[in-house]
């Protein structure tokens, strides 16, 4: 019985350390020395696991267009935010908010979305306020 009990105890233990482990840093992939902020027309908009992305075309002053990606939280956090698969559409004008990727120029991580009428959406990253690390089942 002792067994059967530690066994199951250590199975709890490593069912909540795999989210843990399966996540990336966020200082690996972007760069709090890099704040950017781009106003662009929405391409498009993946509702995908395990992080939704915006993407926008943004209009340099030569006239090139560069297509940023932007990663946001996952569409739960973000429906839980106030957000939907249809808070955004293409052509949509946004000015988008948050930190450069290390590696691609074209890359970030969104901290706000703020649409041409004014209206701003906030919370887009994974770690919201008041968020904390849960076991799977819970």
């Amino acid at each position: 019985m002792k067994n059967t009990l530690g066994l199951l105890g250590a199975g709890l233990v490593l069912l909540c350390a795999v989210p843990v482990v399966a996540h990336h840093s966020f200082s690996v992939e972007y760069d709090t020395e890099k704040p950017v902020k781009v106003t662009g027309s929405v391409t498009k908009l993946e509702w995908t696991n395990p992080h939704a992305r915006l993407y926008v075309d943004v209009v340099a002053e030569d006239g090139t267009t560069t297509n940023w990606n932007f990663e946001m939280a996952s569409p739960n956090i973000l429906e839980r935010n106030g957000w939907s698969r249809r808070a955004v559409m293409p052509n949509d004008e946004v000015v988008v908010e948050g930190f450069g990727g290390r590696v691609a120029a074209d890359r970030g991580i969104a901290n706000s979305v703020t649409f041409s009428d004014g209206r701003t959406g906030h919370d887009l990253r994974w770690r919201t306020p008041g968020w904390r690390p849960q076991c799977r089942g819970r």
